[in-house]
């Protein structure tokens, strides 16, 4: 048996795989929305739900085109905080060989701190492109949802 089973196994056996979640797999775990609001949309993830279009074009009635747009915003956004994690995994490195040395190089810790505020700024920039865009793209009662599930935490950026 595949070992990634097992866990689905013990769980299925343990809460007998029915009851509130049927069809949901085992106690409905990954398939609610984080939340707990009753959804079954999402999960967890980067930009704070497991499938972020997929969750926004529910809750927020997308047509195709808003749907395509969002999917080119939301890609973009996806690379900038990839980068952004490559980024910080260097200002670690960076941090870790200034503390190594015998003697603390103050030069290289400096230079990471800079990387790392480059990086913050330019994650930074990043958002608000996206934020503009979606603006454009949605109507005004979609972009009050938006702002709703933002408010709330339901939906993090």
């Amino acid at each position: 048996m595949y070992p990634g089973m097992l866990h689905w196994l013990r769980n299925a056996r343990r809460h007998g795989g029915c009851g509130s979640h049927a069809g949901h797999g085992p106690s409905g775990e990954g398939f609610s929305f984080h939340r707990g609001d009753g959804d079954d949309v999402g999960g967890g993830g980067a930009f704070g739900v497991r499938r972020p279009l997929r969750f926004l074009a529910y809750r927020l009635n997308l047509n195709e085109t808003q749907v395509e747009e969002l999917a080119k915003i939301l890609d973009e956004l996806k690379t900038e905080r990839a980068q952004a994690a490559v980024d910080d995994r260097r200002v670690t490195s960076g941090f870790a060989d200034a503390l190594g040395l015998d003697q603390f190089d103050a030069l290289k810790a400096a230079d990471a701190g800079v990387l790392r505020v480059k990086s913050a700024e330019r994650l930074r920039d990043a958002v608000l492109k996206a934020l503009a865009r979606m603006h454009t793209v949605l109507d005004s009662q979609q972009r009050a949802q938006l702002a709703y599930l933002i408010r709330t935490g339901t939906l993090s950026i």
